[in-house]
């Protein structure tokens, strides 16, 4: 199947890359801060499609056009541009997430990095992959000398979770913190060993379906600020190379 979702993560970033930079129009949701434009639905389209043809007893959860046949053994789960406001300003940082569940479980994923062509792929007990090559977390266990990475939601001026105090922190206790615009890509970076953690809170199911898996199968650990398990609908979302993940849960349990 991961051929399968590979090729379907290519059909939308194709439509996504021919888009960049381009004129489309462009609508808000919960607010300025929550772009949509016509190539997020475009892309979908064309996943949602290549699903129904091919798999059409499958369910789909979506990012853009909700769930149809959520219940079903399969489920796909899709994000078809994580990074809409960086693709809206024309910077080139965003992606395509595919992830399948079986029976409420993931069991494989990928990741599209569109302009950088770069595949990130992982099947459940297989590994990691970052086109074709064997992906792993790094080995650093010093905060202070690891770079981590975050995200806010689209209700950040609302500071849900004090999400500002404990990036304050990091600011404190690492190297350097940046923020990308794609968490699906956060996942992934920590997965290939680039950045040592990753955290946010109000992350959606198609976040975080394929980016979770990506990091376990590279050896890296994902957990809410609790330390206990996630699923794709946990509201927290802790993931690093292991080696760090102790110190950042008491970082961001500070408060």
């Amino acid at each position: 199947m991961i051929r399968t979702l590979e090729e379907a993560a290519i059909i939308a970033g194709n439509i996504i890359r021919d888009g960049f930079r381009k004129q489309f129009s462009i609508e808000f949701k919960t607010n300025k801060m929550n772009l949509v434009t016509e190539i997020d639905k475009k892309a979908e389209s064309a996943i949602i499609n290549y699903v129904q043809k091919n798999f059409p007893s499958h369910g789909i959860i979506a990012e853009e056009s909700g769930s149809t046949g959520a219940k079903s053994k399969y489920v796909w789960v899709i994000d078809p541009l994580d990074g809409t406001t960086n693709f809206a300003h024309g910077l080139p940082i965003f992606s395509v997430s595919v992830g399948l569940m079986k029976s409420g479980k993931t069991i494989c994923g990928v990741i599209y990095d569109v302009m950088r062509d770069a595949m990130y792929s992982a099947e459940v007990g297989s590994g990691a992959f970052m086109n074709g090559e064997k992906i792993k977390v790094n080995e650093n266990d010093d905060l202070e000398e690891g770079v981590i990475v975050t995200g806010f939601p689209y209700n950040i001026r609302e500071n849900p979770d004090n999400a500002i105090e404990k990036f304050n922190r990091f600011l404190m206790n690492a190297r350097a913190v940046r923020r990308l615009g794609s968490a699906a890509i956060d996942f992934c970076y920590v997965a290939e060993g680039v950045f040592d953690g990753f955290w946010e809170v109000h992350l959606n199911p198609w976040d975080v379906c394929a980016g979770k898996l990506i990091v376990e199968e590279a050896g890296g650990i994902v957990t809410n600020f609790k330390n206990e398990k996630t699923d794709i609908f946990s509201s927290q979302m802790l993931a690093t190379n292991g080696k760090v993940h102790n110190k950042m849960l008491e970082i961001l349990n500070m408060d």
